[in-house]
């Protein structure tokens, strides 16, 4: 008998619609998940058990469509209010935002029930610890990172703590902790979903989206998630388009291109090994794979540039007054950010505006362009970052995930999903990149491709390994 915890957000969505569980089921079902595994895997340290209870037995949470009441994880990064919200950093370490963000009260008016706050980096980064909340382990071996910086949405899903979490992707943040967890996660494009007045209003390159066990399952957050916000000056309504609705239409693509490094990146050869023999199975279902990818010459050097002016510009007035309380890696990236001069910010964008219109042209005979999700297979989680991929030493700290970051440059929106195995049973994600504003047409072909390769079906998984 399936137990309440394995149920996709899906499938409890529509046992609540029918009435045959309540939002207390869920919620005490997740909680007893949550204290069964969590103290192994530490994705989810900060509780809100009472208010989730307490939001439970509102009668009108019946009303709130799309989710009716379902519990869902937090990302530390997001307000919610009345919730000890820490950034991962000791400067925020008792915060309590009196309101939750836009992305967080978006949901909530839609049926979201928050109960607990996902583990991050402290302010940004690739493998999740931080000097308030420690380190999570990734629940498919204890003893490996679960990524970053959604780390602990990413392994909170796959060991069944909840069925839906949310994440934030700047260089590869979101789609890095679900290739590690063998979970989905949506990069969406710019304005799709809301973001919280923490953020620079006008950067693009930032974006929150949605995490879960299941293509289905983000296609229902996303519908939960997305539309027009009074703090985000870029967030827009759909129209009333349903991201769920559109899974069921007829159209698939017909042409990808496969690409296992972008021509551009250090990639580790098992890797690349299983993401090759993924887009194999996907051209015997009759999509037609080529190896045609964009150039993307220029998108790893601007991308560095302009991630170091948006940290610069977000937590410059921090480390002037509390450069003692900063992590040494982030205070070299809000530095290269304060000394970026004018030609550099010329130069990467142009790098950008370049792409795009590269990119677009490739559109022009492709449906879809896919590459692996990572460069690397999950690392020990002693190792703070990965320092060279094959023998190949990496430039610097965020290098191993420079394939997220350089499809980030695109402003397209990208999906992580699950499409096989390491030799030591460790999932591998796939990145697919749709055409800009075609989050729909994506979702569609993701979903094709989730029951070609058939790995969700595993998930959620109990802890393993030595931790």
């Amino acid at each position: 008998m399936t137990k309440l915890h394995q149920l996709t957000a899906t499938e409890a969505v529509a046992a609540l619609r029918r009435k045959d569980v309540s939002p207390k089921d869920l919620v005490d079902a997740s909680v007893s998940r949550i204290e069964a595994v969590d103290g192994k895997v530490n994705a989810l340290p900060i509780r809100d058990f009472e208010r989730a209870l307490e939001r439970a037995c509102d009668p009108e949470l019946a009303q709130m469509a799309p989710l009716h009441g379902l519990p869902i994880a937090v990302k530390d990064y997001n307000d919610v209010g009345g919730v000890r919200t820490t950034y991962g950093s000791p400067i925020y370490a008792d915060h309590v935002p009196e309101h939750s963000d836009a992305t967080v009260s978006m949901l909530e008016s839609r049926g979201a029930l928050p109960i607990a706050k996902s583990n991050v980096p402290e302010w940004a980064g690739g493998h999740t610890f931080n000097p308030v909340n420690g380190t999570t382990r990734n629940p498919w071996n204890l003893a490996l990172s679960a990524g970053g910086s959604s780390g602990g949405s990413a392994a909170a899903l796959a060991s069944g703590q909840v069925s839906l979490a949310t994440g934030n992707d700047l260089g590869g943040s979101l789609r890095t902790p679900a290739s590690f967890n063998g979970i989905v996660g949506l990069r969406p494009g710019p304005g799709v979903v809301p973001r919280g007045k923490r953020l620079q209003a006008f950067d693009t390159l930032w974006v929150e989206g949605p995490m879960g066990r299941c293509v289905r399952d983000i296609a229902l957050m996303l519908d939960a998630g997305a539309g027009a916000h009074p703090h985000d000056p870029y967030a827009f309504d759909a129209a009333g388009a349903s991201f769920v609705d559109a899974l069921e239409a007829a159209d698939q693509p017909a042409r990808i291109g496969f690409s296992a490094n972008l021509g551009i990146v250090p990639m580790s050869r098992e890797v690349a090994g299983v993401c090759k023999a993924a887009a194999v199975r996907l051209a015997e279902t009759g999509v037609e794979v080529t190896d045609e990818a964009p150039d993307f010459s220029g998108a790893l050097e601007g991308f560095q540039t302009l991630r170091a002016v948006l940290l610069a510009t977000m937590m410059g007035p921090l480390l002037a007054e509390h450069r003692d309380r900063i992590n040494p890696d982030i205070i070299k990236n809000v530095e290269r950010g304060l000394h970026i001069t004018p030609e550099q910010i010329f130069e990467a964008e142009r790098a950008r505006w370049q792409l795009f219109h590269r990119v677009s042209e490739f559109f022009e005979t492709h449906d879809l362009l896919i590459c692996p999700a990572v460069s690397v297979t999950p690392f020990p989680v002693e190792t703070p970052f990965v320092t060279e991929i094959d023998g190949k030493p990496c430039e610097t700290y965020i290098d191993w995930f420079a394939i997220t970051f350089a499809l980030t440059m695109t402003g397209c929106p990208v999906l992580s999903l699950p499409c096989g195995f390491t030799d030591a049973g460790m999932p591998v994600g796939l990145q697919i990149m749709g055409k800009p504003r075609g989050e729909a047409a994506l979702l569609r072909a993701a979903l094709r491709f989730e029951e070609c390769l058939g790995v969700a079906s595993g998930l959620p998984i109990d802890p393993r390994g030595d931790g």
